[in-house]
Formats: C-alpha cells, structure tokens, sequence
C-alpha cells in the first residue's frame, strides 16, 4: 500500500513511519496543505491512501480534501482531527472524508482504520494513469447483483445505476452502503447495523458518520432519478425503488 500522510506534527508522523513500516507501506509525508495538494497531484492515481489531518498551515485539512476530490473522487481519505466538535467531524465527512480519527489517537486504532477502509476500496480494483478502465466479459445474466427493473448494481465494475442512468462519483463508502441497501429492499437498516456492515468495525456509537454518508449518496442519487434511500424516523435507512420508474 503506498500512502500519503499530510501531517504538520512531525513526531506524529515519526511514530507512524515505525508502524507503516512494520506493515510493509510505502509511506509519504507532506507537512502543510500546498504541499499535500502538490504531491498528490503529481501521481494521482499511485495513492492508496490518504491520512489527512484537519489543522494544517498554508491549506486546511477541509480545503486539501475539496482538492483532492477534484482529481480523485475514489481515493480513500481518513481525516485526523484534533477538534472534538461534531459539526467539524461531519463537515470534513461532507468535503469527501470516507472516516476520520480524533486526535489523540492509538497507532494500532488508526492502522486498523486504514486496513478495513483499503479492504472496502479494494473491491474496486486500481485504475493506474497509464491504463483504460477495462469492463470485464460477462454474460447477460450475470451482469447485475442487484436488478429490481428500476436499480442495478455491478459489484465487480462497481457501477450502479437509476432508470438506465448511472449513479456517478460514488466513494467506496458510499457504493458500499448503497449496495448494503439495495440488497434487501425495504429493510430498515439501524445506525448501527449500517456501521458494522460497512465500515467493517465498532463505532461505539458515534452514528453520525452514517448520516453524513447518506446525504452525499443521496445527493448524487437526485442528480438521476427520484430518491431511492427514505428515512425511518427514529430506527434508520431503507432502499425503496418501488415508485422510482413511475
């Protein structure tokens, strides 16, 4: 795995050398945020990883993710934050965070983090910048996991679709929490289910990252067709197509 840490504290980004390369990572660090941008922007499609902290100098952590996103809307971000306040966590997911660690944080929680999040990115295969995203050959039957009429999903080419248009942009996470969906329509989905179903790991109850997720999947899914994710007041999520081709 090759990452890019964007950290201004060197001694937190010492400590993670020493466990990066315990795991065999190639790890890069950029100390401010002009300098993070630059870096990610010469070889875009080399990262695996991006640990992202919020306060840096020159670019903040929530600017340096926009630019990111701008270039890669895939590439998996953890933003690391000393800020204890709920609508900085929250933004930061909105800005294109896929998860995020808050300072001070345990070596071993955030390797732990960054390997459930590669394994949930990994489903999609690595396009380099050398190469052409190549579909693979399957038979008709076989193309879709999900196909309600209105909704498809193709887990392996990672692409869904809404009436016949496709749900573009989507982050691992949000492909992941659509597809955990549409799965089973109409299941309401807890909080809690959808974090450990996910995000492949406890959140000990900070439920909040699901609801940042759910409005940014939800936004990309009105830019096609009619709201497919509906709200159960008080207990979660469902997938619900049923009125979606009318």
């Amino acid at each position: 795995m090759k990452i890019l840490m964007i950290e201004d504290n060197k001694s937190v980004s010492e400590m993670m050398q020493m466990f990066f390369k315990k795991e065999n990572w190639e790890a890069h660090f950029a100390y401010d945020g002009n300098q993070a941008v630059q870096m990610f922007n010469e070889s875009p499609a080399d990262w695996d990883m991006i640990t992202l902290d919020l306060n840096l100098p020159g670019m903040d952590g929530m600017q340096v993710s926009a630019e990111i996103r701008k270039t890669s809307p895939t590439v998996p971000i953890i933003m690391l934050t000393a800020r204890d306040s709920e609508s900085d966590q929250v933004l930061g997911l909105e800005m294109g965070a896929d998860d995020y660690v808050t300072k001070p944080f345990s070596p071993i929680t955030l390797i732990a983090r960054i390997k459930a999040l590669d394994r949930r990115a990994k489903l999609g295969g690595k396009v380099t910048e050398h190469q052409t995203p190549v579909k693979p050959v399957v038979k008709e039957a076989d193309k879709f996991d999900i196909d309600t009429g209105n909704f498809q999903l193709n887990s392996r080419t990672r692409e869904a679709y809404l009436n016949g248009k496709q749900i573009s942009d989507l982050t691992p996470k949000e492909f992941d929490l659509l597809k955990t969906l549409a799965q089973k329509p109409r299941q309401v989905f807890s909080r809690e289910q959808l974090l450990q179903l996910v995000w492949d790991y406890e959140y000990y109850g900070d439920e909040r990252t699901v609801d940042a997720h759910i409005k940014k999947l939800r936004q990309k899914i009105e830019k096609v067709g009619p709201q497919v994710i509906q709200t159960v007041w008080g207990v979660g999520y469902k997938f619900d197509d049923t009125g979606a081709g009318k």
